[in-house]
């Protein structure tokens, strides 16, 4: 039994935090970005997001 890949039909809505926003616009552009390099952008994603949540609070 194979699965079919589930597509997202629409781009995340803006969170009004830039630093979030940038990653969820690198992550959402990935469908047109070669797969050879979809790791190296989840891995960069991952970074960003934790180097937001470190953030002190505006």
């Amino acid at each position: 039994m194979t699965e079919e890949p589930v597509v997202a039909d629409s781009i995340p809505a803006p969170t009004g935090i830039d630093s979030i926003d940038t990653v969820l616009d690198l992550v959402a552009g990935l469908d047109a970005r070669p797969l050879e390099e979809h790791a190296a952008a989840f891995e960069t994603a991952h970074q960003q997001l934790r180097q937001a949540l470190d953030e002190s609070p505006e």
